[in-house]
């Protein structure tokens, strides 16, 4: 009896959403193209890591060679992408990784990283907001935080989790922020194409001014890696999350036109540019000055102010503000695109769900989203929550790309498929998740078509983790050549290959995509090994309070989600409808029953019973359902 209880309770919280049969139907507004995400994209990358974060890292952890930092982050990038494509072009929902992982593993881990979602984008808004307002405070020479704290605090506050003094400007841009974004998609996007051009504009100028004004002397002098290869390796996972945000681009599912194919070419396009940016900057910045006279607060423009052109540092001051106003919008665009997926199915309150009639945006969830990201922004002290995100962000990219190995090894399509295109014709789609026929000598792995590969993954998943931590936390144990250490890390890396064998051992899904992943399970996997030793290097604490995060989730999901889940009540209600079927026929089919006891014959082991015309049945199992039907009619 307890056993059916867990089963049932397992059942609950591991169900997948089923996608309907037209897929592409949806209650927002399709109106964007592949240039407008392309938008979307850049604008959620070429923002506070451009301006704020290229300066910081450059003066102080790794030096010019940043430049090898952002292209090892961008790489690591890619694989994440290409992963968020596959499901971008599948799956044309909003919600990015909450749908993803809904229709591929389950209820429960759908809503963590849904939850996980509204963590980052919530108090990432609010940082950027407090990033815009520090930036024009630095370009009006901190007049504004004196004026604060001279007027209105009396001086700094001094209590933990708050910032120094309440930052009305930080506020003030939410508000602007969040009205343009409930007032339309077509009307966003036209505003993030124009910030996001003017923002490209002072890119190309900042490098073009680096080409004329630059001087490999300074790449020379101290050298252009100070830091060594620890530095380079050292920013590279900053660098990482610098490119954080591309999902955003899949959270416009519902918005996007023809997203099979524009959300794929939208990702590449945003990346690729995104990459080309962050290296002309930090090459053109470490040319213009010595990375040991940088200035961290305003790198870009006290580049010009290094070089007595403060013309040109006005000019790249409000292109700074430029770039982080569109990664402000576009934060808080995606927010409540992820809180009104949720709602929709009934996760979260239904409220967040309304679409509005006239702007065809999720108005209550952008207003009431929007109000408390101005209420983080103004108050609270989020330097110390960026680790918080990242961790977030980092494990959402591991299970989207987890998925894409459990999906590609499933035998039933999923999502939007190419159609009227032949399947290869060298494979049956029958086998499909089954193990391929030269490995049938290894009959163990055999199982229910797509359940080993999944399992396969997921002790992959747990393998590279462990082998991170190790690799991270026990270095020096390493390096000393204890015993113990090196015996865990061979079995580590056994444990990884054994399982991508026996992933690779089963017959992929062969039906044709608009898009896939190319090399799979190697580059997913890949993908998922990034991610985790970029993880591995996060504090204990930042671990702790991810904790706390997640234990708040829970807590909502079991007393809410859990119980309002439309697709439990499409469950329940499917289930319903049988057992009503069933009660309704037993009854009748009682009467038909004639018993034929065959008294002559005391040696046959099984009287027979005649049910219907001529339907035969054991005689106990009649006389079990006579007695159901009479105790149904009584």
């Amino acid at each position: 009896m307890a056993y059916d209880g867990f089963h049932r309770f397992v059942n609950k919280i591991s169900r997948v959403k089923r996608l309907d049969a037209n897929i592409s139907d949806g209650r927002l507004h399709r109106c964007l193209n592949a240039i407008e995400l392309s938008f979307l994209g850049l604008g959620t990358m070429l923002g506070s890591g451009l301006y704020v974060l290229t300066g910081v890292l450059a003066k102080e952890v790794a030096g010019p060679a940043v430049i090898i930092s952002y292209l090892i982050a961008g790489f690591c990038s890619m694989f994440a992408a290409l992963s968020y494509a596959e499901f971008g072009a599948r799956v044309p929902k909003a919600g990015s990784t909450y749908v993803f992982v809904y229709v591929t593993v389950g209820e429960i881990v759908a809503f963590l990283m849904g939850w996980e979602m509204i963590l980052e984008y919530l108090v990432g808004s609010a940082a950027i907001a407090r990033s815009w307002s520090g930036y024009l405070n630095t370009l009006t020479n901190y007049r504004i935080s004196q004026f604060i704290l001279e007027n209105i605090t009396g001086g700094p506050w001094d209590v933990p989790f708050l910032a120094a003094y309440p930052d009305f400007f930080a506020f003030i841009v939410v508000m602007i922020a969040m009205t343009f974004v409930a007032m339309g998609t077509k009307l966003s996007a036209n505003i993030f194409s124009a910030f996001t051009v003017l923002n490209l504009c002072i890119i190309v100028f900042f490098t073009i001014m680096g080409c004329i004004y630059g001087d490999l002397d300074n790449w020379r002098v101290g050298g252009f890696a100070p830091y060594g290869f620890s530095g380079i390796m050292a920013a590279a996972a900053p660098c990482f999350y610098a490119y954080v945000g591309f999902d955003a681009i899949t959270t416009t599912g519902e918005e996007a036109k023809n997203p099979a194919k524009t959300v794929p070419r939208a990702l590449g396009v945003a990346l690729t540019v995104a990459s080309i940016s962050y290296v002309a900057m930090s090459a053109s910045l470490t040319l213009i000055v010595p990375f040991y006279d940088i200035n961290p607060a305003g790198a870009l423009p006290a580049a010009f102010e290094y070089l007595n052109l403060p013309w040109a540092e006005y000019i790249t001051g409000v292109g700074a503000l430029l770039g982080i106003t569109v990664e402000l919008m576009t934060f808080m665009f995606a927010l409540p695109r992820c809180i009104y997926a949720m709602a929709s199915d009934g996760l979260l309150c239904a409220a967040f769900a309304r679409i509005h009639p006239w702007s065809k945006t999720p108005l209550v969830a952008t207003v009431a989203f929007g109000l408390l990201t101005g209420i983080f922004a103004i108050i609270f002290d989020l330097a110390a929550l960026v680790q918080f995100l990242a961790i977030g962000t980092l494990l959402s990219y591991s299970v989207v790309s987890l998925s894409v190995i459990i999906l590609r090894y499933r035998p039933a399509a999923i999502g939007n498929t190419l159609e009227n295109t032949d399947h290869d014709s060298s494979t049956d789609p029958q086998d499909y998740g089954k193990l391929k026929k030269r490995y049938a000598r290894f009959a163990f792995l055999s199982s229910e078509p797509g359940k080993v590969p999944a399992y396969a993954a997921l002790i992959m998943a747990i393998s590279i983790f462990v082998f991170c931590i190790v690799i991270v936390n026990g270095t020096t144990f390493i390096l000393e050549l204890r015993a113990w250490v090196l015996v865990l890390v061979v079995l580590l890396v056994v444990m990884v290959t054994a399982s991508l064998l026996v992933i690779s051992m089963h017959q992929q899904n062969c039906t044709p995509l608009n898009f896939k992943v190319p090399c799979v399970p190697f580059v997913p996997a890949l993908s998922v090994f990034f991610n985790f030793i970029l993880m591995a290097n996060l504090s204990g604490v930042t671990w702790i309070r991810f904790g706390i995060w997640v234990t708040l989730g829970m807590t909502v999901y079991f007393t809410y989600g859990m119980h309002h889940s439309k697709e439990g009540l499409r469950q329940s209600s499917e289930d319903e409808v049988e057992l009503n079927e069933t009660d309704a026929i037993l009854p009748e089919s009682a009467q038909a029953f004639e018993l034929n006891l065959e008294d002559n014959d005391p040696t046959q082991q099984s009287n027979k019973l005649k049910y219907g015309s001529d339907d035969v049945v054991s005689k106990d199992t009649a006389k079990g359902e006579l007695d159901q039907a009479n105790s149904a009619n009584n």
